[in-house]
Protein backbone atom coordinates (compact mmCIF):
# COMPACT_ATOMS: atom_id res chain seq x y z
CA UNK A 1 0.00 0.00 0.00
CA UNK A 2 0.84 3.64 -0.97
CA UNK A 3 2.13 6.02 1.47
CA UNK A 4 -0.80 7.84 2.69
CA UNK A 5 -0.97 11.66 2.90
CA UNK A 6 -1.97 14.08 5.76
CA UNK A 7 -2.95 17.40 5.52
CA UNK A 8 -2.24 19.77 8.04
CA UNK A 9 -4.04 21.89 10.85
CA UNK A 10 -2.13 22.81 14.39
CA UNK A 11 -3.65 21.15 17.43
CA UNK A 12 -1.71 21.24 20.73
CA UNK A 13 -2.15 17.87 22.00
CA UNK A 14 -0.24 16.81 19.11
CA UNK A 15 2.80 18.95 19.00
CA UNK A 16 4.95 16.32 20.51
CA UNK A 17 4.90 14.33 17.90
CA UNK A 18 4.55 17.01 15.27
CA UNK A 19 1.13 16.26 13.51
CA UNK A 20 -1.51 18.55 11.82
CA UNK A 21 -5.15 16.68 11.29
CA UNK A 22 -7.23 16.81 7.95
CA UNK A 23 -7.26 14.03 5.45
CA UNK A 24 -5.63 14.67 1.45
CA UNK A 25 -6.80 11.30 0.33
CA UNK A 26 -10.20 8.75 0.52
CA UNK A 27 -9.87 6.28 3.24
CA UNK A 28 -12.73 3.86 1.63
CA UNK A 29 -12.50 2.36 -1.43
CA UNK A 30 -15.04 2.59 -4.16
CA UNK A 31 -15.67 -1.75 -3.11
CA UNK A 32 -16.66 -0.37 0.53
CA UNK A 33 -18.58 2.36 -0.79
CA UNK A 34 -20.46 -0.55 -3.14
CA UNK A 35 -20.47 -2.73 0.41
CA UNK A 36 -21.83 -0.08 2.56
CA UNK A 37 -24.59 0.94 -0.13
CA UNK A 38 -25.96 -2.98 0.00
CA UNK A 39 -25.98 -2.81 3.64
CA UNK A 40 -26.85 0.12 5.26
CA UNK A 41 -28.75 0.30 7.65
CA UNK A 42 -30.17 -3.57 8.38
CA UNK A 43 -27.56 -5.31 7.82
CA UNK A 44 -23.95 -6.38 9.29
CA UNK A 45 -20.90 -6.12 6.53
CA UNK A 46 -17.20 -6.47 6.61
CA UNK A 47 -15.90 -3.60 4.79
CA UNK A 48 -11.85 -2.23 4.01
CA UNK A 49 -10.03 1.49 4.72
CA UNK A 50 -7.17 2.82 4.36
CA UNK A 51 -6.81 4.06 7.48
CA UNK A 52 -3.81 2.76 8.76
CA UNK A 53 -0.65 4.49 10.26
CA UNK A 54 -2.54 7.63 11.15
CA UNK A 55 0.00 9.45 13.84
CA UNK A 56 -3.91 10.25 15.85
CA UNK A 57 -4.26 6.70 16.27
CA UNK A 58 -0.80 5.20 17.29
CA UNK A 59 -0.49 3.97 21.02
CA UNK A 60 1.86 7.43 22.21
CA UNK A 61 -0.56 9.51 20.84
CA UNK A 62 -3.91 7.62 22.49
CA UNK A 63 -2.38 8.18 25.56
CA UNK A 64 -2.42 11.47 25.27
CA UNK A 65 -5.86 11.91 24.14
CA UNK A 66 -6.63 10.44 27.54
CA UNK A 67 -4.74 12.71 29.15
CA UNK A 68 -7.23 15.33 27.52
CA UNK A 69 -10.13 13.58 27.46
CA UNK A 70 -12.28 14.28 30.75
CA UNK A 71 -12.93 11.40 33.09
CA UNK A 72 -16.34 10.55 32.72
CA UNK A 73 -15.31 9.87 28.45
CA UNK A 74 -12.81 7.40 29.76
CA UNK A 75 -14.39 3.55 30.15
CA UNK A 76 -11.26 1.18 31.40
CA UNK A 77 -12.11 -2.54 31.97
CA UNK A 78 -10.12 -5.26 32.77
CA UNK A 79 -9.72 -8.10 29.71
CA UNK A 80 -10.75 -11.55 31.05
CA UNK A 81 -14.40 -11.51 31.93
CA UNK A 82 -16.93 -13.24 30.61
CA UNK A 83 -19.50 -12.96 27.14
CA UNK A 84 -22.33 -11.84 29.91
CA UNK A 85 -21.77 -9.50 33.17
CA UNK A 86 -23.57 -7.52 35.20
CA UNK A 87 -21.81 -3.99 34.69
CA UNK A 88 -21.90 -3.28 38.38
CA UNK A 89 -19.75 -6.60 38.68
CA UNK A 90 -17.29 -5.32 36.86
CA UNK A 91 -13.89 -5.30 38.65
CA UNK A 92 -12.07 -2.19 39.37
CA UNK A 93 -8.17 -1.61 38.48
CA UNK A 94 -5.54 0.45 40.15
CA UNK A 95 -3.94 1.27 37.72
CA UNK A 96 -4.20 4.49 35.52
CA UNK A 97 -5.30 4.96 32.29
CA UNK A 98 -2.80 6.12 30.75
CA UNK A 99 -0.35 3.34 32.06
CA UNK A 100 -2.63 0.83 30.86
CA UNK A 101 -2.27 2.44 27.06
CA UNK A 102 0.89 2.41 26.97
CA UNK A 103 1.64 -1.03 28.66
CA UNK A 104 -1.41 -3.06 26.55
CA UNK A 105 0.64 -5.68 25.59
CA UNK A 106 0.84 -6.48 29.15
CA UNK A 107 -1.96 -4.50 31.39
CA UNK A 108 -4.53 -7.05 30.72
CA UNK A 109 -7.72 -4.82 29.78
CA UNK A 110 -9.24 -2.94 27.34
CA UNK A 111 -10.00 0.65 27.41
CA UNK A 112 -12.46 3.07 25.07
CA UNK A 113 -11.63 6.45 24.86
CA UNK A 114 -15.39 8.11 24.11
CA UNK A 115 -16.35 10.74 22.40
CA UNK A 116 -12.89 11.79 20.81
CA UNK A 117 -14.45 14.84 18.74
CA UNK A 118 -14.16 16.65 21.84
CA UNK A 119 -10.77 16.79 21.02
CA UNK A 120 -10.55 19.32 17.71
CA UNK A 121 -8.35 17.28 15.56
CA UNK A 122 -9.93 14.15 16.36
CA UNK A 123 -13.29 15.74 15.22
CA UNK A 124 -12.13 16.52 12.08
CA UNK A 125 -10.84 12.82 11.39
CA UNK A 126 -14.08 12.17 12.57
CA UNK A 127 -16.05 14.27 10.09
CA UNK A 128 -14.26 13.49 7.30
CA UNK A 129 -14.64 9.61 7.50
CA UNK A 130 -17.86 10.11 7.83
CA UNK A 131 -18.40 12.68 5.28
CA UNK A 132 -16.98 10.14 2.61
CA UNK A 133 -20.34 7.87 3.22
CA UNK A 134 -22.97 10.30 3.70
CA UNK A 135 -24.06 10.03 -0.33
CA UNK A 136 -25.49 6.58 0.99
CA UNK A 137 -26.46 7.96 4.11
CA UNK A 138 -28.34 11.00 3.67
CA UNK A 139 -30.89 9.64 0.84
CA UNK A 140 -32.04 6.78 3.45
CA UNK A 141 -32.31 7.86 7.07
CA UNK A 142 -31.42 11.33 6.50
CA UNK A 143 -28.53 13.95 7.60
CA UNK A 144 -26.03 12.55 10.09
CA UNK A 145 -26.27 13.54 13.90
CA UNK A 146 -24.46 13.63 16.58
CA UNK A 147 -21.18 12.19 15.34
CA UNK A 148 -19.36 10.72 17.68
CA UNK A 149 -15.89 8.70 17.83
CA UNK A 150 -14.35 5.94 20.27
CA UNK A 151 -11.07 4.62 20.33
CA UNK A 152 -10.73 0.89 21.91
CA UNK A 153 -7.29 -0.06 22.58
CA UNK A 154 -7.68 -3.80 23.67
CA UNK A 155 -4.87 -6.23 25.76
CA UNK A 156 -4.30 -9.61 24.10
CA UNK A 157 -7.70 -12.33 24.16
CA UNK A 158 -9.56 -9.25 25.93
CA UNK A 159 -13.44 -10.06 25.56
CA UNK A 160 -16.08 -6.65 25.66
CA UNK A 161 -19.16 -8.38 27.36
CA UNK A 162 -22.69 -9.07 25.23
CA UNK A 163 -23.81 -5.66 25.03
CA UNK A 164 -25.93 -3.27 22.32
CA UNK A 165 -25.23 0.61 21.67
CA UNK A 166 -28.07 3.17 19.87
CA UNK A 167 -25.67 4.08 16.98
CA UNK A 168 -25.08 3.39 13.59
CA UNK A 169 -21.79 2.12 13.64
CA UNK A 170 -18.77 1.25 11.74
CA UNK A 171 -15.68 -0.13 13.44
CA UNK A 172 -12.08 0.29 11.69
CA UNK A 173 -9.84 -2.21 13.31
CA UNK A 174 -5.98 -0.16 12.95
CA UNK A 175 -4.05 -2.78 14.92
CA UNK A 176 -4.44 -6.45 15.80
CA UNK A 177 -6.98 -8.27 15.10
CA UNK A 178 -10.81 -9.27 16.85
CA UNK A 179 -13.88 -10.85 16.23
CA UNK A 180 -17.29 -9.56 16.34
CA UNK A 181 -20.21 -11.84 16.55
CA UNK A 182 -22.92 -10.45 15.97
CA UNK A 183 -26.97 -11.27 16.84
CA UNK A 184 -30.39 -10.18 15.12
CA UNK A 185 -31.81 -7.16 16.40
CA UNK A 186 -35.27 -8.78 15.88
CA UNK A 187 -34.99 -11.69 17.78
CA UNK A 188 -37.32 -11.29 20.94
CA UNK A 189 -34.92 -14.09 22.45
CA UNK A 190 -31.84 -12.67 22.62
CA UNK A 191 -32.96 -9.11 22.67
CA UNK A 192 -35.90 -8.65 24.91
CA UNK A 193 -38.38 -5.53 23.99
CA UNK A 194 -38.23 -4.56 27.54
CA UNK A 195 -34.58 -4.05 27.81
CA UNK A 196 -34.71 -1.62 24.93
CA UNK A 197 -37.25 0.65 26.39
CA UNK A 198 -35.43 0.50 29.12
CA UNK A 199 -32.60 1.79 27.70
CA UNK A 200 -33.88 4.68 26.21
CA UNK A 201 -35.44 5.63 29.49
CA UNK A 202 -31.86 5.47 31.05
CA UNK A 203 -33.28 2.52 33.29
CA UNK A 204 -30.98 -0.17 31.57
CA UNK A 205 -27.55 -0.70 31.03
CA UNK A 206 -26.32 -1.52 27.43
CA UNK A 207 -24.93 -4.80 28.59
CA UNK A 208 -27.68 -7.75 28.06
CA UNK A 209 -27.96 -11.09 29.97
CA UNK A 210 -26.08 -14.29 28.42
CA UNK A 211 -27.17 -17.53 27.82
CA UNK A 212 -25.33 -20.34 25.97
CA UNK A 213 -27.89 -21.11 23.83
CA UNK A 214 -27.79 -17.32 22.59
CA UNK A 215 -24.53 -18.79 20.71
CA UNK A 216 -26.36 -20.68 17.76
CA UNK A 217 -27.58 -17.64 16.83
CA UNK A 218 -24.45 -15.42 16.24
CA UNK A 219 -22.72 -14.01 13.29
CA UNK A 220 -18.92 -13.70 14.29
CA UNK A 221 -16.84 -11.48 11.82
CA UNK A 222 -12.93 -11.20 12.61
CA UNK A 223 -11.43 -8.36 11.25
CA UNK A 224 -7.39 -6.77 10.78
CA UNK A 225 -5.76 -4.10 10.25
CA UNK A 226 -7.42 -2.38 7.00
CA UNK A 227 -10.79 -4.06 7.69
CA UNK A 228 -14.10 -2.77 8.86
CA UNK A 229 -17.40 -3.87 9.93
CA UNK A 230 -20.86 -1.98 9.82
CA UNK A 231 -23.08 -2.61 12.95
CA UNK A 232 -26.59 -1.62 12.53
CA UNK A 233 -28.22 -0.07 15.19
CA UNK A 234 -28.70 -1.80 18.27
CA UNK A 235 -27.61 -5.09 16.65
CA UNK A 236 -26.89 -6.83 19.79
CA UNK A 237 -23.10 -8.31 19.65
CA UNK A 238 -19.96 -9.62 22.21
CA UNK A 239 -16.46 -9.04 20.86
CA UNK A 240 -13.11 -11.31 21.53
CA UNK A 241 -9.96 -9.47 21.17
CA UNK A 242 -6.56 -11.62 19.15
CA UNK A 243 -3.67 -12.67 20.13
CA UNK A 244 -2.14 -9.08 19.88
CA UNK A 245 -2.59 -5.87 21.14
CA UNK A 246 -5.58 -4.45 19.71
CA UNK A 247 -6.37 -0.70 18.65
CA UNK A 248 -10.07 0.31 16.41
CA UNK A 249 -11.75 2.94 16.13
CA UNK A 250 -15.78 3.20 15.86
CA UNK A 251 -17.12 5.97 14.07
CA UNK A 252 -21.25 6.89 15.14
CA UNK A 253 -23.86 8.74 14.24
CA UNK A 254 -27.51 9.23 15.23
CA UNK A 255 -30.03 9.52 12.78
CA UNK A 256 -34.01 10.95 12.50
CA UNK A 257 -34.60 7.41 11.52
CA UNK A 258 -32.83 5.99 14.76
CA UNK A 259 -34.97 8.61 17.12
CA UNK A 260 -37.70 7.90 15.89
CA UNK A 261 -37.49 4.58 16.67
CA UNK A 262 -35.91 5.28 20.31
CA UNK A 263 -38.99 7.78 21.13
CA UNK A 264 -40.98 4.32 20.01
CA UNK A 265 -39.90 2.13 22.59
CA UNK A 266 -40.08 4.93 25.25
CA UNK A 267 -43.83 5.13 24.17
CA UNK A 268 -44.22 1.50 24.53
CA UNK A 269 -42.99 1.57 27.61
CA UNK A 270 -45.84 3.91 28.85
CA UNK A 271 -48.52 1.50 27.07
CA UNK A 272 -47.34 -1.36 29.01
CA UNK A 273 -47.75 0.28 32.26
CA UNK A 274 -51.33 0.94 31.05
CA UNK A 275 -51.93 -2.93 30.54
CA UNK A 276 -51.22 -3.21 27.39
CA UNK A 277 -49.57 -5.02 24.42
CA UNK A 278 -47.91 -2.57 21.85
CA UNK A 279 -46.41 -4.03 18.56
CA UNK A 280 -42.96 -3.08 18.33
CA UNK A 281 -41.28 -0.55 16.18
CA UNK A 282 -41.28 -1.71 13.03
CA UNK A 283 -37.76 -2.13 10.90
CA UNK A 284 -36.17 0.34 8.66
CA UNK A 285 -37.44 1.28 6.19
CA UNK A 286 -40.51 2.32 8.57
CA UNK A 287 -40.44 5.55 10.33
CA UNK A 288 -42.58 5.09 13.61
CA UNK A 289 -43.50 8.04 13.21
CA UNK A 290 -46.84 7.90 15.12
CA UNK A 291 -45.30 6.85 18.29
CA UNK A 292 -42.71 9.00 18.01
CA UNK A 293 -44.59 12.19 17.52
CA UNK A 294 -46.65 10.97 20.43
CA UNK A 295 -43.77 10.23 23.04
CA UNK A 296 -41.92 13.59 22.07
CA UNK A 297 -45.73 15.51 22.63
CA UNK A 298 -45.98 13.19 26.02
CA UNK A 299 -42.47 14.20 27.09
CA UNK A 300 -42.74 17.78 26.36
CA UNK A 301 -45.84 18.26 28.28
CA UNK A 302 -43.87 16.19 31.10
CA UNK A 303 -41.46 18.59 31.14
CA UNK A 304 -43.73 21.73 31.49
CA UNK A 305 -45.93 20.51 34.40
Amino acid sequence: MSQRRWALAEHPILTRIGYRAGMSDAIFPPATHEAFAACYPHSPAKLRHHLLDHPLLSLDALADLAGALPVDSIEYNPGALPIGIDPNAVPKSDLGVVEAIRTIDQSGCWVVLKRIEQVPAYARLLQDLLAELADVVTPRTGPMLQLEGFVFVSSPDAVTPFHFDPEHNILLQLRGSKTMTLFPGVDETVFPDQAQEEFHLGQHHRNLPWREDFAAYGMPITITPGEAIHVPVKTPHWVQNGPAPSISLSITWRSEWSYAEADARAFNHMLRGLGLHPARPAAYPARNVAKSLAWRALRKVRKSA
